[in-house]
């Protein structure tokens, strides 16, 4: 666990918005040397300036992590300016909804590409790097933090396309923890499971490759846009906070990073129904009425 953050250094993706800036907030009134990623070169460089306002020592770069090339460009930059990296948070992601047969081939590689492979090409690239340093220094310390969310332990309606990418980065998550305390107790790992938090998450269509954007979305998709938009939108915790449980995660060395702990419970009665072997619970058992306005909505003629 790493509990003195002080000139250690910090990669995080996804930096120029949501958890990844706050994080970076953090890390710089920490004294930590900030490495920001992200594929939107306005809010990047906005970052960057913010950073290396405080003092901190920066390397900024403009990264698609679902382009193994570019991650792997990121990594020999973070090496070559700063050694091994402490805190590596891969965080970028995206959001997309609707039925998921109406899903294209499009969709699916954006989603899967950012949300899974920008995951995995963090692990692998930045993993052994760490481990080196490791092996090298019995002193040093690292973790690794991956963005998942809650709809990566519940299977919410209108957003499979989501849900699955997300299932898949808390699956990597719990196999990279029980991997590296095969052959380390020097570093460590952990999953962020947010639930509804202001972010830019419902707009991230905005870094959707032009290639990819649809001609016109279908009526599950706006609707499930117009829904993503009003519940992230009311969400009562802030990015910042959340991303202060990031860093408390971290000194405690805690896997699972939760911004709505009382949500769990709609996660035990997904467990249960595997257990038990009964069909998933409705989801809108707790509020029948959204689950109506959603059925009518796309029902609707």
């Amino acid at each position: 666990m790493i509990t003195d953050f002080k000139n250690k250094t910090a990669v995080l993706t996804g930096a120029g918005s949501g958890f990844g800036l706050e994080c970076a907030r953090i890390g710089a009134k920490l004294g930590m040397n900030l490495v920001l990623a992200d594929v939107q070169q306005d809010a990047l460089d906005r970052a960057a300036v913010e950073m290396e306002g405080t003092g901190a020592a920066v390397l900024a770069m403009r990264v698609d992590v679902s382009r193994a090339s570019e991650m792997e460009a990121l990594g020999q930059a973070v090496k070559a300016r700063f050694g091994a990296p402490h805190l590596v948070f891969n965080n970028a992601g995206v959001g997309a909804g609707g039925l998921i047969w109406e899903n294209t081939v499009e969709d699916w590689e954006w989603v899967i590409g950012v949300n899974l492979m920008g995951v995995a090409h963090g692990i692998r690239i930045f993993t052994p790097m760490m481990l080196a340093a490791a092996a090298q220094d019995p002193s040093y310390l690292g973790h690794i933090v991956n963005t998942a969310s809650m709809a990566g332990l519940l299977n919410a309606p209108n957003m499979g396309i989501y849900g699955a990418s997300k299932h898949a980065v808390v699956s990597m998550s719990e196999t990279l923890y029980q991997d590296l305390s095969l052959v380390t107790r020097q570093v460590g790992a952990s999953v962020l499971c947010p639930f509804f938090v202001p972010t830019g998450i419902t707009q991230s269509h905005r870094n959707r490759p032009a290639q990819a954007v649809p001609a016109k979305p279908t009526r599950s998709q706006l609707i499930g846009q117009a829904m993503s938009d009003k519940a992230v939108g009311s969400g009562k915790v802030s990015a910042a906070e959340v991303a202060q449980k990031v860093f408390d995660a971290v000194a405690a060395n805690q896997f699972y990073i939760y911004s709505h702990p009382k949500a769990i419970a709609t996660v035990q009665t997904r467990l249960e129904d595997i257990m038990l072997a009964r069909n998933p619970t409705d989801p809108f058992a707790h509020k029948p009425e959204l689950g109506e306005e959603l059925r009518r909505a796309l029902r609707a003629a």
